[in-house]
């Protein structure tokens, strides 16, 4: 076994282990499975080192294992790398799964089924980011989908179970899109495999009809998830129901597979069908912006407000990923995916410590926190103003790339994308005047108290992340290059 299978099959043997640990012993429980987090956590930390110093230069895959033969019949093979692309996802991935176990350590109900699922889909996420093989790829990407159904349908909210299969059924709708397309792939390949780089050689050479039927149906699959507008309706319901750590999961890691399916697999194959659609998406990433920010801004719920912003900055990915014939464009959807990946995970994470003590995550509820609570008050605003895209942080970085990127394929379209700062500017900004700033209200929150340690610990080293890239981006940047630019030759074909 390599470094990618330990990564990826690790947090398995961790569920399997608390499977066979005592239910009542939730201390024990808990800490096996931060340990069973943490490893991998650290795996994926030394990869990202180890791959800076060793292959950034390089566009060619790193780590990899296989291809080892698996089900010869249909030629499924067991496959693993990672390139510029997936490292930065599988570090995003570990840091975020990890800190998020630390989360849910105020859990107490069936607190060990808890832990198993959460283990169980921080594998089926790194398995996707390092798969090569379709075979592969398609069943961790629906691993996932399992232990996130029962984390929302039995963790979660009032309406959870409403939120649990509405989730399950638009991702499971666009999965069967993304399987007729693999399919199509694997029959009209001489030999056929489902190799990923293989088909990426190959599949330019399908008929102009073939790769815009294939890149539909890909693109299906994966704008569900991102979620791109229209098929963004099952996000707000999954964040609001959802408990505190998945939310970040879902916000941090989720969204970001369907742009990593679009970098790794729709983009390099399928070149006619990008050029056709190109107008389309960077329309659909523009809708995106504008119409997530103006719903934020109507929001009285601060963890809706939280989930409108992330279809809000997710259209900037997408407004990116058309024009695709910019490395400097594709450079700002990487960063953007990180970014919003550190950002919007600490503001779910911050939005659930208050709910903890409050009880409500009603805006209006709330008015001079700041005194009360300054600790917390420093480190929701500190988001906040990384979310608007404040220059020193990393959200600047990525949406000022996304637009100098963009700007030379699509100057009207990007010009009015603009307009997404200042609208999230408003948003941001109203619902830290009317929580932290004004009048407190002692009688209410008076008893309120101060964001404990292990809370601290969760968003700390995402604060201390969001503000290193935003001033020295250099280094994610070196990781990604020889990738992209390699990315924009093969779409350029």
């Amino acid at each position: 076994m390599g470094l990618l299978s330990y990564i990826i099959f690790l947090p398995l043997l961790g569920s399997l282990v608390i499977l066979f640990l005592p239910k009542d012993n939730f201390k024990v429980i808990r800490w096996t499975s931060a340990f069973f987090s943490f490893i991998p956590m650290l795996l994926s930390f030394y990869l990202t080192y180890d791959y800076f110093f060793a292959f950034a230069g390089s566009s060619q895959m790193a780590y990899v294992e296989g291809p080892f033969q698996w089900i010869s019949a249909i030629s499924a093979q067991y496959f693993l790398g990672v390139d510029g692309i997936s490292v930065p996802m599988v570090a995003l991935t570990g840091l975020l799964s990890f800190l998020s176990i630390l989360a849910s350590f105020n859990i107490e109900k069936r607190v060990k089924e808890y832990f198993v699922f959460f283990l169980l889909l921080e594998t089926g996420m790194m398995g996707v980011f390092v798969s090569l093989d379709f075979f592969l790829f398609y069943i961790f990407w629906e691993v996932m989908l399992v232990p996130m159904y029962f984390l929302i349908g039995i963790w979660g909210g009032p309406r959870k179970e409403y939120a649990a299969i509405k989730f399950f059924l638009y991702t499971l709708f666009g999965s069967i899109f993304m399987l007729v397309a693999i399919l199509i792939l694997y029959f009209t390949s001489n030999p056929h495999t489902l190799n990923i780089l293989e088909l990426i050689k190959t599949a330019p050479t399908l008929s102009h009809s073939l790769q815009l039927l294939c890149f539909a149906f890909f693109f299906v699959g994966f704008a569900i998830k991102v979620p791109v507008w229209p098929f963004h309706t099952w996000l707000p319901d999954a964040h609001v129901e959802a408990p505190t750590a998945v939310s970040v999961i879902l916000a941090g890691v989720l969204l970001k597979m369907g742009t990593y399916g679009m970098l790794r697999v729709s983009w390099p194959m399928f070149p006619q069908g990008l050029k056709f659609f190109a107008i389309p998406i960077a329309l659909l990433g523009l809708i995106g912006i504008i119409y997530g920010a103006l719903v934020s801004m109507a929001q009285k719920d601060l963890k809706k407000l939280v989930a409108y912003s992330s279809v809000s900055h997710m259209g900037y990915c997408m407004l990116a990923l058309g024009a695709f014939s910019s490395v400097t464009a594709m450079t700002g959807v990487m960063f953007q995916m990180v970014s919003h990946g550190l950002i919007t995970g600490a503001l779910f994470l911050l939005v659930g410590v208050l709910y903890d003590r409050a009880h409500t995550r009603e805006i209006a509820a709330f008015g001079g926190l700041g005194v009360k609570i300054p600790v917390y008050t420093g480190l929701m605003v500190l988001f906040s103003m990384a979310s608007l895209g404040l220059p020193g942080m990393s959200g600047f970085v990525s949406e000022f790339m996304v637009f100098v990127g963009s700007f030379s394929s699509f100057k009207i379209i990007t010009a009015l994308a603009v307009l997404g700062v200042v609208l999230t500017a408003a948003y941001m900004l109203r619902m830290v005047q009317r929580m932290f700033l004004g009048e407190f209200n002692i009688a209410k929150w008076g008893g309120l108290t101060e964001i404990n340690l292990r809370e601290i610990l969760t968003v700390a080293p995402l604060a201390i992340l969001t503000i290193i890239i935003g001033v020295y981006p250099g280094p994610l940047s070196n990781i990604m290059k020889a990738t992209l630019e390699n990315l924009v030759t093969l779409m350029a074909r």
